[in-house]
């Protein structure tokens, strides 16, 4: 079930550049804090219906890897469904934050993300955009110029994962 998310629990910021990982000046990373209430049994199940329903598919359930890594071809959704972490976000350099159960993590192409230390029963639900197929990038020599180019290729999703059509992501995501 969901929550009522005040704007002032959504958290947006651009992450340009840094000189290794491309990270997205366009579109800013959206984290929605506290806004899944999930149950104690299968919260993962819960999500990914959640995430299905609006057009974000390809699920999978497991952590964020503890090494900076970026996605070229493709949009990302994390639903914290148990736990708690520290995530980088934007490289060694990127900012730091808590994520617990509940939270959602919208991660633009392009923008590195990394497992800073997490408890032993952190969780997320991943997906990505219906049409969209992910790889895997480490910020390593040679990407570049290829992953930005794949990057710009990248279209906008049709519906927030969370809210849908209406959702705060539909007004903060655009080109």
């Amino acid at each position: 079930m969901l929550s009522k998310t005040p704007t002032e629990k959504i958290v947006h910021i651009l992450i340009s550049d840094d000189g290794i990982f491309p990270n997205n000046g366009r579109l800013p990373l959206l984290l929605y804090k506290g806004t899944i209430e999930l149950p104690a049994r299968d919260p993962a199940r819960v999500v990914e219906e959640l995430f299905d329903s609006h057009r974000w598919s390809g699920s999978w359930r497991n952590g964020i890897f503890g090494v900076h890594h970026y996605h070229s071809t493709a949009h990302e959704v994390l639903g914290v469904t148990s736990g708690k972490a520290r995530v980088q976000l934007g490289g060694p350099t990127g900012s730091i934050y808590k994520v617990k159960i509940g939270d959602v993590i919208v991660i633009p192409a392009g923008v590195a993300h990394k497992n800073l230390g997490a408890s032993l029963n952190f969780r997320v639900v991943g997906a990505y955009p219906d049409g969209q197929n992910w790889d895997m990038n480490y910020g390593k020599a040679g990407e570049r110029p290829q992953v930005d180019r794949n990057i710009a290729r990248v279209p906008l999703p049709e519906q927030d994962p969370v809210f849908g059509e209406n959702g705060p992501f539909t007004e903060l995501w655009h080109i």
